[in-house]
């Protein structure tokens, strides 16, 4: 039974908030009724714990009494509580055994029979095939085959499946690998970093910790990387190499080698490090990057630039973008990837952001010859979008009427307070010092008074005459629903007119999602709105990256805007179709002509917007049981 609610429990777990049977059950392929199966089952196998909290709104996992729940599995069947855990153990037992292990051994010291230690074995068979090693079978005797290198990059593999989803947490590596220093270590590492003039990426610093412990504990086990040809290391790589052995030593009382101390310098300066933090950007420029490379590189964000019509032509972006991609590129030449904690959210929230990032990424593909994984993608991502949030160039500034009636000059110092901490995001118009305001004359975006008004709304916000934290906030929340608002009454007729009673599907199945997308295509080239490439371009983006940007919606598409017409073919479907790692309900095939470019962004971020919500997705998904029925949604659920 444990196997039937393992994912569950995941699902759970990677999630913040309360979460329906209907959540659950699109997620899992299955009915609501076996959601409380499972969700029984576990509270059943976890008693007296009670893992899983329920209520009105759902369920939650209780992340204390799960945490004591997975590790009193782990206790009892010999650490290994579920079959991915079993596994994992076996591949770090037979890591820890140069000789090899005995299988029935094995099976006893886990408390599983024969038979499941055999299947566990065929299952640790493809994670260490895919490491580049091999299981080595001798009688009963079962040993690991191949070299140090690959071991540790599985170690690394396992243990970060077996974290939950975000960020590595430093305190679980210091448990796993006994490596009670880390944190000093970190903290000394970073200042050496700092005062090297490099920037450090946070989001990936904790894996090349990973990578330290467990070369630490492999050296105190008399398992150190294997001799290799001397190659030829860059003065940096040697300097950090360095510095980071006195820092091993000083903190772990262990001596690595020269090649391990060069490997992990080589994981900090492709995965962690960009140099140039107090250099000018030319200097940056000539020391770090090849001519060619940052030739190749403002090419990619020119064509960026002119298709998705967005202004990136900034010099010390295109630099710094340049050296995350010399990164990049030594890390997909070496199959070593980083990942990224916030590739989901990003890829969720900023969907239009994210697509211009899989164009720069598909041209780095193209002209390195290398494969750039989701993760990646994320981090040119993250690149793009803190350029365009400096840029301020989507969000005009919001107009405010101030309301104070006059006391001495307290007016004054609410609009200067105002102004200095919302001077980016807000207009003051307008200050009213009377106490009998004609309310109905005023037409700034938002009302901020100091008195009660006789209107209410999201846009007036009553503060106090010396105003607080919590009066910020709500001024703050009121520019986002005006922008918001904005936002989706600029675009709503635009979106609407590209829907077409002629591609508007319900409950239409596809095997894949390569099926799926034909269907809609070969309907919209009949329509004359595409042609063949077009289909086979949005195929050939699918492979790329998912385009399942919810866990409800997929807006698969070409990177080239070809269409004779901006249209949007459309499938809502009762019961999800694997999308991705996803289940999707809705699948909208979307095609954009050359004149539709300035509508692209909008119109695409607005689209995955309105699917976000899940109550607003059911709602469409039930109501929408034809073309007149979802438009009538759509615009209800656009205009909430």
């Amino acid at each position: 039974m444990r196997a039937k609610y393992e994912r569950l429990l995941e699902y759970l777990a990677a999630s913040d908030d309360w979460v329906t049977a209907g959540e659950l059950a699109d997620r899992l392929g299955v009915t609501t009724r076996s959601v409380r199966s499972y969700v029984t089952s576990v509270k059943t196998a976890a008693k007296p714990l009670d893992v899983v909290v329920s209520s009105t709104s759902g369920y939650r996992l209780n992340r204390e009494a799960y945490a004591s729940f997975v590790a009193g599995l782990r206790t009892r069947d010999g650490a290994g509580g579920s079959p991915r855990e079993r596994v994992h153990l076996i591949i770090r037992t037979l890591g820890d055994a140069p000789a090899g292990v005995d299988v029935y051994d094995l099976a006893s010291s886990l408390y599983i029979s024969d038979s499941t230690v055999e299947a566990d074995l065929r299952r640790a068979k493809v994670l260490v095939e895919e490491a580049g090693l091999s299981l080595v079978r001798r009688g009963s005797t079962v040993t690991l085959d191949g070299t140090e290198l690959n071991r540790r990059r599985l170690l690394s593999r396992i243990f970060r499946d077996e974290s939950a989803q975000g960020f590595l947490d430093l305190a679980n590596i210091q448990r796993e690998f006994a490596s009670e220093n880390l944190g000093a270590f970190k903290s000394d590492l970073l200042a050496m970093l700092d005062e090297q003039g490099y920037f450090v990426n946070e989001y990936s610093i904790n894996n090349v910790l990973l990578h330290v412990a467990i070369a630490v504990d492999r050296v105190a086990k008399q398992q150190s990387i294997e001799p290799a040809e001397e190659r030829a290391v860059s003065e940096t790589i040697r300097e950090i190499a360095e510095r980071l052995d006195g820092l091993v030593r000083d903190h772990f009382g262990t001596a690595l080698g020269i090649r391990e101390l060069t490997y992990l310098s080589v994981l900090l300066t492709t995965r962690v490090l960009t140099p140039g933090h107090d250099q000018p950007t030319e200097t940056v420029a000539t020391t770090y990057l090849d001519p060619a490379d940052l030739e190749a590189t403002r090419r990619i964000i020119r064509l960026a630039s002119e298709e998705y019509l967005v202004d990136l032509d900034d010099e010390d972006f295109i630099v710094r973008l340049g050296l995350h991609i010399r990164n990049l590129v030594a890390r997909a030449q070496e199959n070593s990837y980083s990942r990224n904690p916030m590739t989901r959210s990003i890829k969720g929230s900023y969907p239009m952001i994210y697509e211009l990032a899989v164009f720069i990424a598909s041209q780095i593909q193209r002209r390195e010859g290398i494969v750039i994984n989701d993760d990646e993608i994320a981090y040119i991502a993250l690149h793009v979008g803190s350029y365009l949030e400096r840029q301020n160039l989507r969000e005009e500034r919001v107009s405010c009427a101030i309301v104070c009636p006059n006391y001495y000059d307290m007016h004054e110092i609410l609009r200067a307070k105002l102004e200095a901490e919302l001077g980016a995001e807000l207009q003051v118009e307008v200050v009213i010092t009377r106490a009998d305001v004609d309310w109905a004359a005023l037409s700034a975006d938002i009302v901020v008074t100091t008195i009660q008004a006789p209107l209410s709304g999201e846009n007036v916000v009553v503060i106090q005459p010396f105003l607080t934290a919590a009066d910020f906030e709500a001024v703050r929340r009121a520019i986002a629903t005006v922008r918001r608002h904005r936002r989706r009454t600029q675009i709503k007729d635009e979106l609407l007119q590209y829907f077409d009673e002629r591609l508007f599907w319900r409950n239409l199945a596809a095997p894949t999602e390569a099926a799926m997308i034909r269907t809609l295509g070969d309907a919209m080239v009949t329509l004359g709105v595409i042609d063949e490439s077009y289909v086979e371009g949005a195929i050939e983006r699918e492979r790329m990256s998912s385009t399942a940007f919810t866990d409800t919606l997929a807006v698969p598409h070409a990177m080239e805007m070809s269409a004779s017409r901006t249209a949007i073919a459309v499938v809502v479907n009762e019961t999800p179709m694997p999308w991705g790692e996803n289940r999707v309900n809705v699948i909208a095939l979307i095609a954009f002509s050359e004149s539709g470019r300035k509508a692209f962004q909008d119109v695409f971020d607005q689209l995955v917007e309105v699917f976000s919500d899940r109550d607003d997705l059911q709602r469409i998904v039930r109501g929408a049981t034809d073309f007149p029925a979802f438009i009538d949604e759509l615009v209800h659920v656009m205009d909430a």
